[in-house]
């Protein structure tokens, strides 16, 4: 059964930096997209970055400039590195495991990120 989690969430003054992880294990998916949610309080979880296996990357206009996302097949990994951080960017964030061999997309439990002002 393949497991997602993610990690390096935290409180960041508005400005400041953070650098999320995401790892899936329990079985080897080839050609799987990842990609990162998040969900703030009171709203609907929203897409903020995707990267292919082949690594073609897109983002949501609200972090685009801001956010990278890069990930190492090798290492089953993907990493969203967040600058220039806003409270809006407040939200737990949530990996996506997507591939055409998995019956449906796998989730992650989420971190919590939290932006002060």
């Amino acid at each position: 059964q393949v497991q997602v989690v993610e990690s390096g969430g935290g409180l960041v003054q508005a400005g400041g930096s953070l650098r999320l992880s995401c790892t899936y294990s329990g079985a080897s998916v080839a050609a799987a997209t990842m990609a990162w949610y998040r969900q703030a309080p009171g709203k609907q979880r929203e897409f903020v970055a995707h990267v292919t296996s082949g690594g073609t990357t897109d983002y949501a206009d609200s972090v685009h400039d801001r956010f990278t996302v890069s990930r190492h097949n090798g290492k089953n990994t993907m990493w969203l590195e967040m600058n220039s951080l806003k409270p809006e960017d407040t939200a737990v964030y949530y990996c996506k495991l997507s591939s055409q061999w998995l019956p449906r997309p796998v989730w992650g439990q989420g971190t919590q990120v939290t932006v002060s002002s």
